[in-house]
C-alpha cells in the first residue's frame, strides 16, 4: 500500500470533531484509492479490486465523505423509520465514528408514494440516515468499477453524464441521410422493483454480505413489515448504480448478434440508454421484431426483468417518438429534436399551478417562484430546436400573468395594470418586473449546442482530468449566464473551493462568503467575496469563532 495512505490513516486518528476534518486530505485520499480501483478493474485484476474496496470502506476519510454526502443532499431532513436526522456537527461526527461493517444490520425502509406523470404513484423506500451513509460509503468503492464496466452509450445516473448527452447520441445515430429509419422504443417494466437479488449478489463487485442485507431489509407501510424478495428500492443512494450494473452489457450483446462487420454495418443497430429508458435503432422493422427484441427480452429475463408491453413499440423515425422529454422526428430530410407536447404541457401546468397558489402574493414573490422554474426548463431544452416552442410558451406565460394581474385589480383600467406590473426593459416591452426583480423569458435563453461526452471517458482515470475540467467550465458558464458576479468569482477561483480544493458545481451548491464581514463594513464587491461549499462555509465560521480569523486559511 502507498505510504501516503498509511500516513492519512494515522492522521485521521487525530480528528476530534466534524469541523476539524481536513477535507482537502479526505478528498485526495479517497480519490487516489478510487483511481487505483478503476485501474485494477480495467486490467481485470479483480482480487486487487476487492482488496482496495475493503481498504476504502474502512478509511475514516471515506466515512467522513459518506456522512457529508447524506447530510448535504436534498433528503437530509427526511428521516427513516427511526425518525432520526443528523442535523448537528456532533451527530455527524458520531456517525463517522460509528460507521462500519461490524455487526451492521440495516433497518427496514420507510415506504412512501410520489405521483407519476400518468396519474399513478411511484413507491419510494426511505432508508435511515445510517443506512444511507453506509450505502454512500460502499458506493465510493463500487462506482469506479461501474464506470469501467458500463456501456459506452449509457448516460443515466453516471458522473459527468446527462440527458443532453443521450439526446446528442440519438442525433448521431439518426441524423444523417444514410442513418437507420426504424427505432425500438424500450421501457423496462418495474425495473427497480423486479431486479433479481440472486443476480445482483452474484455479479456486483462489492461486499456480498452487506449487499444481501440491503436487498432483504424489507419495508414498513402502515405499521406493518413487508419482506422484499426482488428489486432494489427507489430512494436508496446506491440503487441507481445497482440498476445500471444490471443493465450494462446489452450493448456488447447487440454487437455479438452479427457474425461479420459487413452485416453489422448493414443492420445499423445502435443503443442509447438512460437508466431504464432506451432506444435501439435498426435498418428495418423486421430486424427489430425478429432479432433485436427477442435478444433484449432474453438479456432482461436473466436479470428477472421484462419489457413493458404498453410502452415498448417499434416506430418509424418519420412518425416521431418521445425520449427523455424530447420529440425526435425525421422530417423534410432533417432530424428535428424539440420538447415533446407532454413535456410542454407539464411545464405550463406547473407555471399555472404556481400562479394559482399565489393569487394574493406580492409580485416579487411571484418572480422569485417562477424564475428558477422557467430558467431550469429553458436550460434543459436549449441545446435542441426550441425557438418556436419558447416563443409560444412565452406568450402563454404572458397570458397567465396578465390574467393574474387583472384578477388582483378588477376595478382598475388595463393601462394602469400594465404600468403597475409590466415594464419596458432591455429593449422589450411588457416585461413582468418589480423594482430590481425581473422575470426571465424563455426566448432570451439563446440556443447553445451541447457537446456530447466521449463514450470512453472515465472520471476516475487521471488522463481525462483536463477534459472534464473543460466540460465543467462550459456547463457552469451556461448555468451562471446572466449572473455576472457569480460567474466572475467561479472563473477567478478556477472552479475550486479554496478550503477543500474540490470543484464547485450545481450539485455541490455554494455560499457567498464575505472576506471582510458585512458587520465590519465589508462591501459586496467581487474583490471581497469568495465562493465556498456550504459545509466549508460553516466550518470556516465555526473555527474562526474558536481560533480567531486564522482558524481556516482560505488562501493556499
Amino acid at each position: 500500500m502507498d505510504a501516503s495512505l498509511n500516513d492519512c490513516d494515522v492522521a485521521s486518528t487525530t480528528w476530534q470533531a466534524w469541523h476539524h476534518i481536513p477535507w482537502v486530505d479526505a478528498h485526495r485520499i479517497v480519490a487516489r484509492l478510487q483511481t487505483r480501483i478503476a485501474k485494477a478493474a480495467t486490467a481485470g485484476e479483480w482480487r486487487k479490486v476487492r482488496a482496495l474496496q475493503k481498504l476504502l470502506t474502512k478509511s475514516t476519510s471515506a466515512k467522513a465523505l459518506a456522512v457529508r454526502r447524506v447530510t448535504e443532499n436534498q433528503g437530509r431532513k427526511t428521516p427513516g423509520v427511526d425518525k432520526q436526522t443528523w442535523d448537528t456537527p456532533d451527530k455527524k461526527w458520531q456517525a463517522v465514528v460509528g460507521l462500519g461493517n461490524k455487526r451492521y444490520k440495516p433497518l427496514p425502509l420507510r415506504r412512501i408514494y410520489i405521483p407519476k406523470a400518468n396519474g399513478e404513484k411511484r413507491p419510494l423506500g426511505i432508508p435511515t440516515m445510517r443506512d444511507r451513509a453506509m450505502q454512500a460509503l460502499h458506493l465510493l468503492a463500487l462506482d469506479p468499477v461501474a464506470e469501467v464496466t458500463g456501456d459506452a452509450h449509457s448516460y443515466g445516473f453516471r458522473r459527468e453524464r446527462s440527458t443532453a448527452d443521450a439526446i446528442e447520441q440519438v442525433r448521431n445515430a439518426l441524423g444523417r441521410k444514410a442513418s437507420p429509419k426504424w427505432v425500438l422504443e424500450g421501457d423496462i417494466k418495474g425495473c427497480f422493483d423486479n431486479i433479481s437479488h440472486d443476480w445482483l449478489v452474484a455479479n456486483v463487485c462489492m461486499d456480498k454480505g452487506i449487499l444481501r442485507k440491503w436487498l432483504k431489509a424489507g419495508f414498513i407501510e402502515t405499521g406493518r413489515l413487508f419482506p422484499t424478495h426482488t428489486g432494489t428500492p427507489q430512494g436508496g443512494i446506491i440503487s441507481p448504480v445497482l440498476a445500471n450494473i444490471a443493465l450494462d452489457g446489452l450493448q456488447r450483446e447487440l454487437t455479438t448478434l452479427f457474425s461479420t462487420v459487413r452485416e453489422a454495418r448493414g443492420a445499423k443497430v445502435n443503443l442509447v440508454r438512460y437508466a431504464d429508458d432506451f432506444v435501439i435503432t435498426g435498418s428495418s422493422k423486421e430486424l427489430l421484431e425478429s432479432r433485436i427484441k427477442p435478444l433484449v427480452e432474453r438479456f432482461l429475463a436473466a436479470r428477472g426483468l421484462g419489457l413493458s408491453e404498453k410502452k415498448t413499440k417499434i416506430t418509424q423515425v418519420t412518425e416521431g417518438f418521445d425520449f427523455l422529454g424530447w420529440n425526435v422526428r425525421y422530417f423534410n430530410r432533417v432530424l428535428v429534436t424539440q420538447p415533446s407536447k407532454k413535456n410542454i404541457k407539464a411545464f405550463l401546468d406547473k407555471v399555472r399551478t404556481l400562479l394559482r397558489e399565489r393569487k394574493a402574493a406580492a409580485q416579487t414573490e411571484v418572480v422569485d417562484t417562477l424564475a428558477p422554474v422557467i430558467r431550469g426548463w429553458a436550460n434543459y431544452h436549449r441545446s435542441q430546436m426550441v425557438s418556436r416552442t419558447f416563443a409560444r410558451c412565452d406568450h402563454q406565460i404572458w397570458q397567465m400573468l396578465w390574467r393574474w394581474a387583472c384578477r388582483r385589480h378588477p376595478n382598475k383600467g388595463k393601462r394602469w395594470i400594465k404600468q403597475r406590473y409590466f415594464k419596458s426593459l432591455q429593449g422589450r416591452d411588457w416585461r413582468f418586473a418589480d423594482k430590481d426583480k425581473l422575470l426571465p423569458s424563455l426566448s432570451e435563453h439563446r440556443k447553445r449546442r451541447h457537446i456530447k461526452i466521449m463514450g470512453e471517458a472515465n472520471p476516475y482515470d487521471p488522463k481525462y482530468d483536463e477534459y472534464f475540467s473543460r466540460r465543467l467550465g462550459q456547463k457552469m458558464e451556461i448555468m451562471l449566464e446572466g449572473r455576472r458576479k457569480l460567474r466572475w468569482l467561479w472563473w477567478w477561483q478556477e472552479g475550486l473551493c479554496p478550503i477543500c480544493d474540490q470543484k464547485i458545481t450545481r450539485k455541490t451548491g455554494w455560499h457567498l462568503h464575505h472576506i471582510v464581514k458585512r458587520s465590519e463594513r465589508g462591501s459586496d464587491k467581487p474583490t471581497n467575496l469568495v465562493l465556498l461549499h456550504p459545509n466549508c462555509h460553516m466550518q470556516h465560521h465555526v473555527l474562526e469563532g474558536k481560533y480567531g480569523p486564522a482558524g481556516v486559511s482560505m488562501y493556499k
